[in-house]
């Protein structure tokens, strides 16, 4: 029996056809509760671009099909409820290096990338304010 999408992985769903709003999409994705994996008492989370991205799934199905490939074997992963809010609003600025937020990466079709851009994280974390930059010391 397949499991009904969220609400955000419709609104992904929607994006990669062309159609929908993106603004409505960032909505969905602050207000939505995404299942993070947790390892050695942190997020798991990957680099590429020079962003770390914080990997977030929209439920437990997508997050099984990650826990195929970078799970810890045939035992349980362990994963934490938050907010995307929370992740992009706290956790994000929280880091020391560019970070954003993937979702349900190991869905084919299915996956969606917030970067760390205004309008998504904070300013003083957006690489593209300038505030981002002067608090790096890239400013004046």
């Amino acid at each position: 029996m397949e499991q009904a999408r969220t609400a955000l992985a419709e609104q992904i769903a929607e994006r990669r056809r062309g159609v929908g709003d993106p603004r409505a999409l960032v909505g969905e994705m602050r207000r939505s509760v995404l299942l993070v994996p947790t390892t050695g008492g942190g997020l798991w989370s990957a680099r590429s671009g020079g962003v770390r991205w914080i990997c977030g799934f929209t439920d437990e199905s997508a997050l099984a099909r990650f826990a195929l490939h970078h799970g810890p074997g045939d035992q349980p992963m362990d994963y934490a409820a938050l907010l995307g809010a929370r992740i992009v609003d706290e956790i994000v600025p929280s880091l020391d290096e560019p970070a954003g937020l993937a979702v349900d990466i190991a869905t084919e079709d299915g996956s969606m990338f917030f970067p760390p851009v205004t309008g998504i994280v904070p300013d003083g974390s957006a690489l593209d304010s300038g505030k981002a930059r002067e608090e790096r010391g890239h400013g004046r």
